[in-house]
């Protein structure tokens, strides 16, 4: 086979060529990719330490996801625990509400006091039962009534001090009931044995007093409305609890009832978490009871819808606490929000470092690698035209041919 001879000089310029084309298609690849790395080919240092930085990356940015939910759970927390703050203040309105509403009772006997009365006249003080025993003489019937109202009175878990509720009138025939208290009588025959008018309609206001009466002489103000607040108050402490279970975000309830805590993660081994302890922002995990109809002293508050003031103040004590629990509640989850916010920034900002420093080993700087582009075309050119002159020679000699 024959084989085609070439010059030294055309020989250098096509492999010259041949060298440009290369470079060309490597700028053209860079162009394209925008890397100058793409595969371990082209620098197997670089390329494992970019596939090392990406990756970490990547869990960072896949672990950001949990970070933003911790801190929407704790967000949603803190806003029902705001929430429940109103609703506390609010039944402290109401509860002082109770307290400036005065019971009283007042009215004169229709009859007058029947010598004849004799026995044991029972009645009930804000709920609290209290017995005397009545003679014929009126004088001594209302000093004995007097001293049982005192005796009950200093002796009551919730004490009343109802002072000297009955008196004579300007005729000294008949009994006047005076009473900064509910008063109401155990039965109709306690009532005209005093000479007041008969009463067969029971009260059924508090507890012992439910089967009690009241007589048409007597007008009692400021029950129905402390019992009406009582009502206003319990209702409260249902929205409390309602509010508390809603505070929900994605399942996480951090308000509802202890044991529910979030942990949130910031590095992919867990070697660096957030343990957020949930609390119990109820109605009963801040210690808040029910206002009954019962004056049983075994209540702990608001005995008989709020028919005493003394346990009307232990409702406002308890209130006081609640508030108390809450505001430390709302101090630790803002401290935890911080922390995880915090996190969640310096996470974004090392993501970016990690992504900067992998397409510092990989990218192209595509304005150099553009300028490369514009220079190899113009090289390969010159190497065309510098290709033509090698040839010139042996044009020469096919001229001489002709």
């Amino acid at each position: 086979m024959s084989s085609i001879t070439l010059s030294a000089a055309t020989r250098q310029n096509l492999l010259s060529l041949q060298d440009t084309a290369s470079l060309m298609a490597t700028t053209q690849n860079r162009l394209a990719t925008g890397k100058t790395v793409n595969s371990a080919l082209d620098n197997p240092t670089n390329f494992f330490t970019s596939q090392a930085l990406d990756s970490r990356s990547s869990s960072l940015n896949t672990l950001l996801d949990g970070v933003s939910n911790g801190v929407q759970a704790i967000q949603a927390a803190n806003q029902g625990i705001t929430s429940i703050q109103k609703l506390v203040d609010q039944a402290k309105s109401i509860a002082n509400q109770a307290l400036s509403t005065q019971l009283s009772t007042a009215g004169t006997a229709t009859n007058a006091y029947s010598t004849a009365s004799t026995g044991n006249v029972t009645f009930f003080v804000n709920g609290t039962s209290v017995s005397a025993a009545v003679s014929s003489s009126i004088t001594a019937t209302v000093s004995a009534l007097n001293a049982a109202v005192s005796s009950a009175s200093t002796t009551s878990a919730g004490s009343f001090g109802a002072g000297a509720i009955f008196s004579l009138d300007s005729t000294g025939t008949k009994i006047v009931l005076n009473a900064q208290a509910d008063v109401e009588f155990n039965t109709a025959a306690d009532e005209t044995k005093l000479g007041f008018a008969s009463s067969s309609t029971q009260q059924s206001n508090y507890g012992s007093a439910g089967t009690s009466v009241v007589s048409s002489d007597l007008a009692v103000s400021g029950v129905s409305q402390r019992k009406s607040l009582a009502t206003q108050y319990n209702n409260l402490l249902n929205q409390i609890s309602q509010l508390a279970s809603d505070a929900s975000y994605n399942g996480v309830n951090l308000i509802a009832g202890t044991g529910n805590n979030l942990t949130v993660k910031f590095n992919d081994t867990g070697s660096s978490k957030l343990d957020v302890a949930s609390v119990d922002a109820t109605a009963s995990g801040l210690g808040l009871s029910a206002i009954t109809g019962s004056n049983s002293t075994a209540s702990a508050n608001g005995l008989g819808n709020f028919l005493l003031n003394s346990d009307v103040n232990s409702t406002l004590t308890a209130l006081t606490g609640a508030g108390n629990a809450l505001n430390s509640a709302a101090s630790t989850l803002g401290s935890n929000l911080s922390v995880v916010q915090n996190r969640q920034d310096f996470s974004k900002q090392l993501i970016n470092v990690l992504q900067t420093g992998s397409a510092n080993l990989t990218n192209a700087d595509l304005n150099q690698e553009a300028a490369n582009s514009q220079a190899l075309s113009t090289r390969q050119s010159m190497g065309i035209s510098a290709l033509s002159l090698a040839n010139s020679a042996q044009q020469g000699v096919l001229q001489l041919l002709r």
